[in-house]
C-alpha cells in the first residue's frame, strides 16, 4: 500500500505533462486540441497554459517522493482535473481531441480518488 500514492501521483503527473508540448507553438497546439491557433494572443495563452501544466506535473512528480507533500499534491491534482471536467460538462460541445482530454482527466480523477483513499488508509500513514 505504501506505493499507491506515489504511483498515482506519477501517473497523474504524466497525464498533466502531456500538454507541455504545446509550448512549442501553434502546430503542436493544433495537434493537441484540434483547433486552429492563428490568433497570436490565443497562442500565447495556450502556450502559457502548457507551461503551467508542466509546472503542475513537475510538482506532482516531486511530491510522489516526498510523503509530506502527498496530501497537497492530491488536492492540487484533484482541483486541476475536477475544474476542467466541470468546465467541459458546462460546455455545449467540444471536439474529439478535447474528448480525449476529458477521458484522460476522468482517468486522473479516478486515480486521485484511489490515491486519496490510500493516503487516508491507516497503514499508509505508518509507511509514509
Amino acid at each position: 500500500m505504501r506505493f499507491v500514492v506515489p504511483a498515482v501521483l506519477l501517473i497523474v503527473a504524466l497525464i498533466h505533462a502531456l500538454p507541455l508540448v504545446g509550448v512549442l507553438g501553434a502546430v503542436k497546439l493544433t495537434q493537441l486540441y484540434g483547433i486552429d491557433v492563428q490568433d497570436p494572443t490565443l497562442e500565447i495563452l495556450l502556450r502559457h497554459r502548457a507551461v503551467l501544466f508542466g509546472l503542475l506535473a513537475a510538482f506532482l512528480a516531486y511530491a510522489a517522493i516526498r510523503p509530506e507533500l502527498h496530501r497537497l499534491a492530491l488536492v492540487a491534482g484533484f482541483v486541476s482535473v475536477a475544474s476542467f471536467l466541470v468546465l467541459a460538462k458546462l460546455s455545449a460541445s467540444y471536439n474529439s481531441e478535447l474528448s480525449t482530454v476529458v477521458r484522460a482527466d476522468w482517468l486522473a480523477l479516478a486515480l486521485l480518488a484511489v490515491g486519496a483513499v490510500a493516503h487516508q488508509w491507516p497503514h499508509t500513514r505508518d509507511l509514509g
